[in-house]
């Protein structure tokens, strides 16, 4: 089991999550990006650049990971491939992608570029809040908790 984590746009923060679960729970990590990331203090983690351009760490974690290893991304498309794939996915916000939401939560994204785009909509998410970076942290703890006992979590 391993945790992948998309990187390039993932809050600082909920990568220190992360690290201290890995820590915790000896479980390894792998850092995707197409810019270079920070070292880590840490054996369990590990980072991987890739080329840039347009998706390539994706294709980098759809490609290389385990049905029993879970990505951590805020990119929904990234999350229905790894759906699709039989893998686990959760956002920096601490919900977990499944079969049931991820093809609602592809259309609503695709709404909203289109209205971004034609000028209805401007900006993106809110900030993190405290509340979001603790149901993060939560949810990151039962996933793993239920797939380090060999338990499909969703």
């Amino acid at each position: 089991m391993k945790i992948w984590v998309d990187a390039d746009a993932c809050p600082r923060v909920i990568k220190d999550i992360v690290f201290r679960a890995s820590e915790r729970l000896n479980v390894p990590v792998c850092l995707v990006a197409n810019r270079d990331l920070a070292r880590h203090r840490t054996q369990l983690v590990d980072s991987i650049l890739v080329d840039d351009g347009f998706d390539m760490a994706d294709d980098y974690i759809v490609g290389t990971m385990a049905s029993n290893d879970l990505v951590v991304t805020a990119d929904i498309p990234l999350a229905a491939k790894i759906v699709a794939g039989g893998g686990i996915a959760v956002d920096p916000r601490g919900d977990i992608y499944t079969e049931e939401n991820v093809g609602e939560r592809l259309s609503m994204r695709d709404l909203m570029m289109e209205l971004r785009s034609s000028g209805s909509v401007q900006g993106g998410p809110s900030p993190f809040s405290n509340t979001e970076r603790q149901r993060f942290a939560s949810s990151l703890d039962r996933l793993l908790a239920r797939m380090l006992r060999g338990q499909r979590p969703v």
